[in-house]
C-alpha cells in the first residue's frame, strides 16, 4: 500500500503547526556538533510524522534526521527532515521548512516541502508535475550563468571536510550573478523548482535534506544529479546539483573545472 500526496501534505501542515507553536516556547537548543543544532521542535515534529506513517504504513522503512533509520520493506522508503534549517529557526530567522519524501522501488515518488512561515506548500508526484500551493510550478528558463542566481550550502564542520566547497563557491561567484546561502537545503531545492533560483549545488548532504526537493525539481522540468553528473543523487556520499537543463550542464562543467584545478595544485 502506497501513501497519497494528500496524506503527506496533511502531515507537513501538522508538523508546521508544531514548529510555529514551539517558536514561542523554550526550544531547549542542544548541539549535535559545533555548528549543528537540535531543538524540542525537531523532535516533536518528527515524532508526529513518524507516528502517523507507522500507524498507516507499519511495514514501511523510514530514514529520519533525528531518529535515524527504521527498518521496513525496502520498496517503501521515507526520507524525513522535520525541521530543515534548525540553525535559522533557533535564531529566529524565518527560513526553515518540513521536508517529507517517499520513494517506491528505489525511485522518488512523492515529495512535499512546507514553509510554515509563508504558508507555502511545495509538492510533487512522479509523472504528475510539481505545484506551489496547488498551482503548477516550473524551473526557470535562464540560460546564462552571468544572469543566474545560484544557491549552495556548506558542511557543518566546514574546515574539517575533505572538500569544503569554498573553491566552488568562489568560482561560481565569479561566473554567476550571485550565489546565496539560505541555510536550508530543502528550501534551496524547492526554490529551484519554483524558478526563484536558477541552480543549487551542495557537496555534503543527507538523503533527507534533498530527497523531496530533488523530485520537485525533476517534476518542475529540471535536471537533478550528484555533482559528478550521476543521476542516482541519493547514492552515498550524497551530493546534489539541480537546475534547469541548460544551467545544469553549465554548472556541471564548472564543478569539473574546479576539481581539475584543485587536483593540479
Amino acid at each position: 500500500m502506497k501513501p497519497t500526496l494528500a496524506f503527506i501534505k496533511e502531515l507537513a501542515l501538522q508538523a508546521g503547526d508544531i514548529l510555529q507553536n514551539y517558536v514561542r516556547e523554550d526550544l531547549d537548543v542542544r548541539h549535535k556538533s559545533r555548528t549543528d543544532l537540535v531543538t524540542n521542535a525537531d523532535h516533536a515534529a518528527e515524532k508526529l510524522i513518524i507516528g502517523a506513517i507507522k500507524k498507516a504504513f507499519p511495514n514501511h522503512a523510514i530514514n529520519a534526521e533525528e531518529s535515524g533509520e527504521w527498518e521496513g520493506a525496502a520498496e517503501h522508503q521515507w526520507y524525513i527532515d522535520p525541521l530543515d534549517g534548525t540553525l535559522n529557526y533557533a535564531h529566529g530567522v524565518p527560513i526553515y521548512c518540513i521536508s517529507i519524501g517517499y520513494a517506491y522501488q528505489g525511485k522518488m515518488h512523492l515529495g512535499v516541502i512546507y514553509d510554515p512561515t509563508r504558508d507555502e506548500m511545495f509538492a510533487a508526484e512522479r509523472c504528475k508535475g510539481a505545484t506551489l500551493n496547488d498551482q503548477p510550478m516550473h524551473v526557470s528558463e535562464q540560460t546564462d550563468l552571468i544572469n543566474s542566481m545560484l544557491v549552495t550550502g556548506f558542511p557543518n564542520e566546514i574546515w574539517g571536510a575533505p572538500d569544503d566547497n569554498t573553491d566552488n563557491f568562489f568560482r561560481f561567484s565569479q561566473l554567476a550573478q550571485t550565489v546565496r546561502r539560505l541555510g536550508s537545503a530543502a528550501l534551496d531545492g524547492a526554490y529551484v523548482a519554483a524558478g526563484r533560483l536558477d541552480g543549487f549545488w551542495e557537496n555534503e548532504v543527507n538523503e533527507w535534506d534533498v530527497a523531496a526537493g530533488a523530485l520537485l525539481v525533476e517534476e518542475a522540468g529540471g535536471v537533478v544529479t550528484n555533482i559528478y553528473g550521476d543521476k542516482d543523487y541519493l547514492k552515498k556520499p550524497v551530493t546534489i546539483l539541480s537546475a534547469n537543463p541548460v544551467i545544469h550542464a553549465k554548472m556541471l562543467d564548472v564543478l569539473a573545472e574546479v576539481r581539475k584545478k584543485r587536483n593540479y595544485n
